[in-house]
């Protein structure tokens, strides 16, 4: 009640634009990354395999991935690109394309400042450039000596700048060629980057959050706090604002014109703060975890906000001992995916409603894998024991279903006589 009071005296000494606290609904599956346009549109990624592209709070589903999307941005031009566990680099506005794969998962995606080029890095440790123009430009940078988490641009476009899981952040001197000189060897992995002027500000798996001048390296200012890993960062120049998520559920503002930490608010009860993006005006900053909700909180009241009632009460967080050991069972390992009704469903993976007796990859409107489409496989008892007794990647190799395995016979046997109840619509 406290917090409500607040905001609605706070609200009066408001402009509109800053007013609003909003939830956007739909995902199937947590939020992995967002990015709104410059008109003001937000864009999300999901565990779901999908994008939402939302006009107030009405989605249009995007959707072409093969497993879960973690990479978004936008272009000039009106240019939207994403890029997921399915290795793959999307196009999607103002036309839809395949850019081309990786060898593994793509981590970010940059658009050069003349939209020409699209830079994307990935697990594999590479860095790969798309053209998005006819004076675009391709092929691969030299190798950065890791897994890439983050690529970033400088704002003149000759210089790219990009972050390894080895904790060592990289630059290339695009019009020079050549390998890239390390700026910071930081010694745990280095997730997200973001780049102002003159400047580049860094989150590291540790919980480091630093900046550095973007030439020589050396360091500007330092906002680490105790709470890891940072898995989030965003920029607004107009306001001179950079938002850092992390682990615990944090969203820390901080002032890049006097480097002086300004808001530092509890977004999350349960989980991280996986993606942020600011609205066009840097009046609201919007963020993703856990949830399969984007909310976004008016930057003026993050200190006297609460987290919002339900943030992160997913239903594998509820208390283990108010379920069977079946349903923990499913809570832990299905639930991401899966859903139990028989109602249309956005989650990752088709409805396990009626899976007893099915054959599987026949769920009508879900697509499947090469594997399960037209696999020699029907549901049941021992099937589903086999499926996590040895792990989808050996009982049905090539299937989109990540490694899971359920070691104690019990467990899966508990699991199976939930999976009995709960699939008919007769669980309580």
């Amino acid at each position: 009640m406290r917090a409500v009071a607040v905001l609605c005296l706070a609200l009066s000494a408001l402009p509109v634009a800053a007013q609003e606290f909003t939830t956007l609904k739909g995902h199937g599956g947590p939020v992995m990354a967002l990015a709104v346009s410059p008109t003001g549109q937000v864009t999300s990624a999901s565990f779901d395999n999908s994008l939402g592209l939302w006009t107030g709070q009405d989605p249009q589903w995007l959707d072409g991935h093969a497993a879960a999307v973690t990479a978004l941005t936008w272009g000039s031009g009106g240019v939207l690109l994403s890029g997921g566990d399915d290795f793959a680099v999307r196009q999607w506005q103002p036309e839809q394309r395949v850019l081309g794969r990786h060898r593994g998962k793509v981590t970010s995606i940059a658009v050069s400042p003349d939209g020409s080029t699209a830079a994307s890095g990935s697990w594999d440790g590479s860095i790969r450039l798309w053209p998005l123009t006819e004076a675009g430009r391709a092929g691969e940078l030299p190798y950065p000596g890791a897994g890439v988490n983050a690529v970033a641009y400088s704002a003149d476009g000759q210089h790219l700048y990009a972050a390894t899981s080895k904790g060592v952040l990289l630059h290339y001197d695009l019009t020079m060629g050549g390998a890239p000189l390390p700026l910071v060897e930081h010694g745990f992995g280095i997730n997200r980057i973001e780049l102002g002027s003159g400047w580049i500000a860094y989150g590291a798996v540790d919980g480091g959050t630093r900046v550095i001048d973007a030439m020589t390296g050396a360091q500007i200012a330092d906002f680490t706090l105790d709470r890891r890993p940072i898995l989030a960062l965003d920029w607004h120049a107009q306001t001179a604002q950079l938002a850092v998520g992390d682990g615990h559920g944090y969203i820390m503002m901080v002032d890049t014109d006097d480097w002086k930490i300004t808001r530092d608010f509890r977004a999350m009860r349960h989980g991280p703060v996986w993606a942020l993006a600011f609205s066009p005006d840097g009046q609201t900053i919007h963020a993703g975890g856990l949830d399969d909700v984007v909310y976004a909180w008016p930057v003026s009241l993050l200190d006297e906000l609460d987290a919002p009632e339900g943030s992160g009460q997913r239903s594998f967080l509820r208390d283990p001992e108010t379920m069977s050991n079946g349903e923990r069972q499913f809570m832990r390992k299905c639930s991401i995916c899966h859903a139990l009704d028989a109602g249309p469903s956005r989650k990752a993976g088709p409805s396990l409603h009626g899976v007893f007796g099915r054959s599987a990859g026949t769920v009508p409107g879900y697509s499947y894998s090469d594997t399960l489409d037209g696999a020699d496989i029907i549901w049941s008892e021992t099937t589903i024991d086999a499926l996590f007794d040895e792990g989808p990647d050996h009982y049905i190799p090539g299937s989109k279903m990540p490694m899971q395995v359920i070691a104690r016979p019990e467990d899966r046997a508990d699991l199976i006589a939930f999976l009995k109840t709960a699939t008919t619509g007769d669980a309580k």
